[in-house]
């Protein structure tokens, strides 16, 4: 069994910055950052194989938002720049995570994987 504890979540204002880790309480093969706005679907930021770093971003977040992995640590940072009004959420991480054509990146089914709490951030204009 893996234990994910995130951190990093807090409120910042427009075109802000934050890091939020994912640390997991052992060997994970590749993890994925999610967000959850209320009253919308979860959606798949980020996910990284962690035996090569290969990185998946949404569209959404191009450009602004960066995965990283720290295999020594058992950590997976997700680097948010330039934050915006449409980026608050709970954002959770989770293991494994995998990344579908004309979908983007899924979090394990229930029973198939191990989710964490989740941090919230909060943008301010």
């Amino acid at each position: 069994q893996v234990q994910l504890e995130e951190s990093g979540g807090g409120s910042v204002q427009s075109g802000g910055s934050l890091r939020l880790s994912c640390v997991a309480s052992g060997f994970t093969y590749s993890t994925g950052w999610f967000r959850q706005a209320p009253g919308k679907e979860r959606e798949g930021v980020a996910c990284i194989s962690q035996p090569d770093g290969t990185a998946y971003v949404a569209d959404s977040v191009k450009g602004r938002f960066t995965i990283s992995a720290d295999n020594a640590k058992n950590t997976v940072y997700l680097q948010m720049n330039n934050l915006e009004p449409e980026d608050p959420a709970v954002y959770s991480c989770a293991t494994p995570c995998s990344v579908v054509d004309g979908v983007g990146a899924l979090g394990p089914e229930a029973g198939f994987g191990y989710w964490g709490q989740g941090t919230q951030v909060t943008v301010s204009s």
